[in-house]
């Protein structure tokens, strides 16, 4: 078994997993990895074998503990890698995904330990999401929703942006809509326009990207987390 897909299979299950719970349904595996349905299902039965997930056919997926490491694990590279081309190869948050989806699979341990460490272990990658430690914990589910959850008049800060599309990504650094930023949502107009207030300047976000960005009340204290965003 290719071991980078087998990889990017368990990555993928394990986010679908964390933002809509199991079991992950083979087509939303299909979609994020732009695979047909029939390859996806190939492919799961092969991780089924190696008691990688839990598979039961017409419900869909779920990570076994096995599984969840590896894919936990991935993420960590994922994201210290993520961290370190913005903090000392100087690239833009727009640009660190595709490099890292790279190169994660093919660095060691050492190489990953070398990283954190000169990163003095990072809490989160630059678009503001949980590194896992070294012992390959899940990171801790803080109290967070999709800015377009939120309701006119909410007051929020910025926890991180799920958001891979790159000129989306320019745009939203340029507006200052970034970890750690407190936007207040002044309109939602009839057709899904998020009309917010930042820094006394009004920007515009539609909710398709409403949905990718991750706030928390304003009022619930500021998270360490959103305060150490890489390159930001």
């Amino acid at each position: 078994m290719d071991t980078a897909v087998m990889e990017d299979y368990l990555k993928t299950i394990y986010e679908c997993e964390r933002e809509d719970g199991p079991p992950v349904g083979t087509s939303a595996i299909a979609d994020v990895l732009s695979v047909t349905a029939p390859t996806a299902t190939r492919m799961l039965e092969k991780l089924a074998e190696e008691d990688l997930i839990e598979r039961e056919k017409y419900s869909g997926v779920e990570l076994t503990d096995h599984g969840r490491a590896i894919a936990i694990e991935t993420i960590r590279h994922h994201r210290l890698l993520e961290a370190y081309l913005v903090e000392h190869l100087d690239y833009e948050w727009e640009e660190v995904h595709d490099e890292a989806e790279r190169l994660e699979h093919h660095i060691s341990e050492d190489f990953e330990e070398r990283i954190a460490q000169e990163l003095d272990h990072p809490p989160v990658d630059p678009h503001g999401e949980p590194i896992p430690n070294a012992d390959l914990e899940a990171p801790a589910e803080t109290d967070v929703d999709p800015l377009s959850a939120c309701r006119e008049g909410d007051t929020v800060v910025v926890a991180s942006v799920r958001e891979r599309d790159a000129e989306t990504l320019r745009y939203l650094e340029a507006e200052g809509i970034v970890p750690g930023r407190e936007l207040t949502i002044a309109d939602i107009t009839p057709v899904g326009t998020y009309i917010l207030e930042c820094a006394c300047d009004s920007r515009q976000l539609p909710e398709s990207t409403a949905e990718r960005i991750y706030v928390r009340s304003a009022g619930a204290g500021e998270d360490a987390l959103s305060e150490e965003v890489p390159g930001l």
